[in-house]
């Protein structure tokens, strides 16, 4: 893509409001969490203050302080940090395998096919935030098993996306044509077949990456993610907990920030389906 087509392209995409406003608000939140050691007043971990414990928000504490008097805003623009590094590297884990298992069921079919997708059915059989809490139980609470346990939950899903785009993009004239010029299997999977799948990849994407920051969230609020006393928004929701009626701003402030990217991601998602799908247009 030439400079003049992506700006061109680039003017498009800002003329929609819906994907517009979701660039932007991801685009903040990953901004503050990576400039969180220039933003943040205090350690969020080590800067404890009794004194101040579980006081109300204030010019010192912008979001107030926990029960052992650490800043919750800190925490949050640290946590948040966490939980994207989380989301995204369970995402790009996902996407990559599940794509490469639809790739190869949807082109070959037969036995091949059928072997994958009759594994797949079975992980999608599992409820998938069961099946995360069973899977961080057996191996433990950290960052890395997050990652591991959301990985397998979201690979069927992308494999199942993938392996239908496959099997309306291989029957094309086109790629007949390529299979009679001697174009090898890997060629036509990766260079004229994988290419046509990326919009819809990209799509659900985003759409699988708000999902991830939720059950994130869900696995450290029951006490099965990030481990304490390093912050994620999931668990600084459930430090909170004990204290909705004293100090309901423990919960509101993270349960807010997770709201906000989960919101940005799906105006996103929704913004990148109206651009890129030429029924839309």
């Amino acid at each position: 893509m030439n400079r003049v087509s992506f700006q061109k392209s680039i003017r498009k995409f800002s003329r929609r409001k819906t994907a517009a406003a979701g660039l932007v608000i991801v685009f903040a939140v990953v901004l503050l969490s990576l400039a969180a050691p220039i933003l943040a007043p205090y350690d969020p971990i080590n800067d404890t203050d009794y004194s101040s414990r579980v006081a109300s928000p204030s010019s010192d504490h912008f979001f107030g302080t926990d029960e052992y008097g650490r800043d919750i805003f800190s925490r949050i623009l640290y946590g948040a940090r966490v939980s994207i590094v989380i989301a995204t590297g369970a995402i790009l884990v996902s996407s990559a395998i599940g794509t490469m298992l639809g790739l190869i069921a949807g082109f070959y079919g037969g036995i091949t096919d059928g072997v994958l997708m009759r594994i797949v059915d079975g992980i999608m059989s599992f409820p998938p935030i069961l099946f995360a809490i069973g899977l961080m139980s057996a191996l433990g609470s950290n960052p890395t098993n997050i990652i591991i346990a959301l990985a397998v939950i979201y690979t069927p899903l992308f494999a199942r996306l993938i392996r239908g785009c496959v099997l309306s993009i291989k029957e094309k004239d086109y790629i007949d044509a390529v299979k009679v010029m001697g174009g090898s299997d890997l060629r036509l999977m990766i260079k004229h077949i994988l290419p046509n799948c990326l919009s819809p990849l990209l799509i659900q994407f985003t759409t699988y990456f708000a999902y991830a920051i939720l059950a994130e969230a869900a696995l450290s609020f029951i006490g099965l993610g990030v481990p304490q006393p390093e912050p994620s928004l999931g668990n600084i929701l459930y430090d909170g907990r004990q204290y909705m009626r004293e100090a309901p701003w423990i919960s509101i402030f993270p349960g807010m920030a997770i709201a906000f990217t989960v919101l940005g991601l799906n105006l996103l998602g929704d913004g990148l389906r109206d651009y890129l799908d030429p029924r839309m247009k």
